[in-house]
């Protein structure tokens, strides 16, 4: 809601979105229609304004304040938009007349400032008027209609039952209080569209000289493809057993050429930009290959696979000596396993990461890594785009020759930049036979290489490894922060003193910890998660 809300109301916006932005979201002129505008001295009499919220789908409760709800109070009415995360709207009434505006917050009420007017946006963006919902329903009955005839014609009288059960309640639900779950399931009715027309998306919201910027385009961009396909494959199946009506599929994102139709101006950024990028971009392609660090990419070293295992063991060894980590790719989980529990077995500390790791043990896995409690992370295709590890001096690329997209030119262009971060970097790719993959992946790594040496001889720079992000820039609270500075050694000295002013710390800590997890910041939930562990062990020991 606030993206769609910054979009509506100014130019001067940035959204970052997910792949997810070519799905329906609902009409943008429907959403604007809906919409409640008021101005203080205003005439509106009270019935009206609460019959108003309701069919925005704002819930009246006068217990749990919540977004997306109002309560009337005496002469007052306070609105939660569902735009905001804190604040709320109260409006004063003098009679019918709108005698005060005020921005207040949601949990102590106290005002945060006085308003001339105010927008409200409804709950969802799939609210429609009661004449569309209507012709809606009249059409969805015509649809259901047709489309039982046809499964009991076909013998399927469960799947029958089951879609005239649901369908139904659906439209009762819809012609009593003009919303009901899965609405977005009945948009092509509810919209007036044309069988296979496509839905409205956030990419409707944005004015049309809009900027896009795809990050990681060689792999966005066939997602895009990806996504509309794999929604109609699992449609489908819902359809053929009654679970939903034909129309459904038409919730669905947008195709591929349907998005690009929606687009006019694309910035795509990738260290290995795919063929279609580059084809789109028509021959307009910007380099950014010198490092303000003068870090040259990684010297790339090629052995055979045949006794890839033992001679990694020595590498690793080295590395650690230097006091560096190693990251090693391999071809299967349960070759990732294997070798870490072997790695293990010889001494090296070590973990492995693949898909079957949930999101919040992954980064809670790489911060580990970056802290030393273990040199060696062993992995699949999760050592690829996005890991800014300074620490890194090696990558090991295990059966470098076995082609396929794990070994493709662009996937070892990107695994071997885990090195690049290091003064130290190197890679070594296990290879019995010089593929083409890695012929061109070499070129490469030397073709930058030479840029950058160039470079700094030009300028005078002198190569140095990155800056490494600090473990604690993310924690909010300024005490915990200045607690955990000046690391395990000084916490005695700063910790407070009172047992109760300790239990407030950590209590603040825990809220947080939790804050950030509702917001699916999985590494500053991580790391404030690990504050509170290191201040608990240390108050058992003082």
């Amino acid at each position: 809601h606030s993206a769609t809300k910054a979009l509506l109301e100014g130019r001067d916006c940035i959204i970052v979105a997910s792949v997810s932005c070519i799905y329906g979201l609902g009409a943008p002129q429907e959403y604007l229609d809906m919409m409640l505008f008021a101005e203080k001295g205003d005439t509106i009499p009270r019935e009206t304004l609460l019959k108003k919220l309701v069919t925005m789908q704002y819930t009246r409760n006068e217990i749990e304040f919540r977004r997306g709800s109002f309560r009337v109070r005496g002469e007052s009415i306070d609105i939660f938009p569902s735009d905001q995360d804190s604040a709320a709207v109260r409006m004063v009434f003098l009679g019918d007349e709108l005698e005060e505006l005020k921005e207040i917050d949601s949990i102590s009420g106290r005002t945060l400032r006085t308003l001339e007017y105010c927008a409200i946006y409804p709950v969802s963006h799939y609210v429609t008027g009661k004449e569309k919902i209507k012709a809606a329903i009249v059409s969805v009955k015509k649809e259901l209609e047709e489309h039982l005839a046809k499964l009991k014609a076909q013998g399927k009288l469960l799947e029958a039952q089951r879609l005239e059960q649901r369908t139904l309640y659906d439209m009762e639900l819809l012609t009593e209080i003009g919303f009901c779950p899965g609405i977005e399931n009945y948009s092509r009715h509810l919209d007036g569209r044309a069988p296979g027309s496509p839905p409205a998306t956030l990419l409707d919201y944005f004015p049309k000289d809009f900027i896009l910027v795809i990050d990681e385009s060689h792999v966005t961009a066939p997602q895009i493809a990806a996504m509309f396909r794999g929604d109609q494959s699992r449609k489908t199946t819902l359809v053929e057993y009654g679970f939903r009506l034909p129309s459904a599929l038409d919730n669905r994102p947008l195709n591929f050429d349907e998005f690009w139709n929606r687009v006019s101006q694309t910035i795509f950024v990738s260290a290995t930009p795919g063929e279609y990028e580059l084809e789109r971009s028509a021959g307009l392609v910007v380099e950014q290959v010198n490092r303000p660090t003068g870090l040259l990419d990684p010297e790339v070293t090629i052995r055979p696979a045949t006794n890839q295992v033992d001679d990694l063991l020595g590498e690793i060894r080295s590395t650690i000596e230097a006091g560096d980590r190693v990251l090693v790719t391999t071809l299967t989980k349960r070759m990732a396993e294997n070798l870490s529990e072997y790695l293990r077995e010889v001494g090296i500390k070590c973990r492995y990461l693949h898909s079957d790791i949930d999101a919040l043990e992954r980064v809670e896995i790489l911060r580990a890594l970056k802290r030393g409690v273990f040199d060696v992370l062993i992995g699949i295709n999760l050592l690829r785009e996005g890991l800014d590890l300074v620490e890194v001096g090696l990558v090991a690329i295990l059966d470098a020759d076995k082609e396929g997209f794990l070994r493709s030119t662009r996937s070892l262009i990107q695994t071997m930049g885990r090195a690049a971060r290091n003064i130290n970097g190197r890679v070594i790719l296990y290879a019995d036979q010089l593929t083409d993959s890695i012929r061109q992946a070499v070129a490469e790594a030397e073709r930058r290489r030479k840029i950058q040496s160039e470079f700094n001889a030009a300028h005078g720079i002198v190569p140095q490894s990155a800056r490494s992000g600090s473990d604690l820039a993310l924690l909010a609270d300024s005490e915990a922060g200045e607690l955990l500075e000046s690391g395990l050694s000084g916490v005695v000295e700063n910790l407070p003193v009172d047992s109760q002013e300790q239990k407030a710390l950590l209590e603040k800590l825990r809220g947080e910890m939790l804050e950030a997890a509702s917001k699916l910041e999985f590494e500053r939930a991580a790391e404030v998660r690990d504050a509170i562990n290191r201040i608990q062990e240390l108050l058992l020991k003082i």
